[in-house]
């Protein structure tokens, strides 16, 4: 396989009730991701997308909808999707290409509108469920979710408080973000723990907001960086994913081992042994505040039951030994589900490149992994990089 690197990236707003279209959102961050580059989408060969169900944007099909806003007419395309894998995920399918030799050059525009779903995104949920088993019931991803939560707390002895640390954290840290959407500089434990209770445990500011967005990044092969002479890139070293039964009743969700199979397989490409050891710092899934404890102990940089500890601590903090959530993460910048590509390989390659800003971790960072989660509760996308 061929070397690949990140050599561009771009983000739009992350917003409720944007009024651009689709297209011109992805049009938007593909340019800034090309540009980035010092770049022209005459110099790419190949464009891939990633998007969550078509309900979202009211458009059927909307991968082809709004392929021509990503550049990619006249050219050889694919759309990807696996619910909030993909903000992961379709950068390892543009890796793909770039590795395999099929391309040297792949943009990868992912975009999520979900402002169109009136009253509100959970209405499309609804319809995720098996129609025999689950829909009956009625079932509410939030619901779902506060199942999960508890488990962890009550498994692993974790208090609420400290969970609401990383809401806390990941909204302070998202002041320095230019694209977020709930960044607060004055957030308190107390502010998380008192919001209006959604379904116990889980209060309304323990989830990040819903959101329309783009984001788009440049995938080249090593030889075109080495003529170009690139200067400012990241090497994609390992990449890994994997899916568990859409059975969620049938396994403990105590620990996400979806998470921790692309993990492994990711880190054994990059030749990882010991992660928490070897990886600088960390962008894990954080639609929830517990997920990203949740992820951190899956990503295995975390013993099971270890992530709160280290929060507490102030490890995870960005000036601390394993910054994680540098860009604020989901639960400050914003959730457009597909678009989360942004501030999870949008970030490692900024962080790894020196060009983060306000967000910029204060010591030298040489790798960082990427992950997200999605469809029902049941996969894992995880990306190593380094600089």
């Amino acid at each position: 396989m061929r070397k690949v690197g990140v050599i561009g990236a771009g983000m739009t707003l992350f917003r409720r009730r944007l009024q651009d279209t689709p297209k011109e959102l992805c049009y938007e961050a593909s340019k800034m991701a090309l540009d980035s580059a010092g770049l022209t989408l005459a110099d790419v060969n190949m464009v891939v997308s990633g998007s969550a169900p078509d309900a979202f944007d009211g458009v059927h099909m909307k991968g082809e909808y709004y392929a021509d806003g990503c550049g990619a007419y006249g050219r050889p395309y694919m759309r990807v999707f696996t619910g909030g894998g993909t903000g992961v995920f379709s950068t390892i399918a543009g890796w793909w290409h770039v590795a395999s030799g099929l391309a040297d050059v792949v943009l990868v525009v992912n975009e999520e509108k979900m402002s169109p779903c009136q009253p509100h995104a959970q209405s499309v949920f609804g319809h995720i469920w098996d129609p025999i088993l689950d829909r009956p019931l009625k079932p509410n991803l939030v619901w779902i979710f506060a199942m999960e939560m508890n488990r962890y707390m009550t498994v692993h002895h974790v208090k609420k408080e400290d969970i609401a640390l990383v809401a806390v954290k990941n909204k302070r840290n998202a002041v320095g973000h230019p694209c977020a959407q709930l960044a607060d500089p004055n957030i308190t434990v107390e502010d998380v723990l008192n919001s209006e209770i959604m379904a116990w445990p889980v209060n309304r500011l323990d989830i990040s907001p819903p959101s329309d967005g783009a984001s788009a990044v440049v995938l080249a092969s090593e030889d075109v960086i080495r003529k170009r002479k690139v200067q400012d890139k990241a090497w994609v070293s390992g990449v890994g994913w994997c899916i568990d039964s859409t059975m969620w009743t049938d396994r403990d969700l105590v620990f996400p081992e979806y998470v921790a199979r692309a993990a492994k397989m990711a880190y054994k490409q990059a030749r990882i042994d010991t992660p928490r050891r070897q990886i600088d710092f960390a962008e894990p899934y954080d639609p929830f505040d517990y997920k990203e404890l949740h992820h951190m102990e899956g990503l295995l940089l975390a013993k099971k039951g270890e992530a709160p500890i280290l929060t507490k601590e102030g490890v995870t903090q960005r000036d601390g030994d394993l910054p994680t959530c540098p860009s604020g993460g989901l639960l400050g910048v914003g959730n457009p589900i597909a678009a989360t590509m942004g501030i999870k390989i949008g970030e490692l390659f900024w962080q790894l490149t020196g060009q983060a800003g306000k967000r910029q971790i204060p010591h030298e960072v040489r790798t960082g992994v990427a992950q997200a989660w999605g469809d029902l509760m049941q996969y894992g996308a995880v990306v190593v990089m380094r600089a």
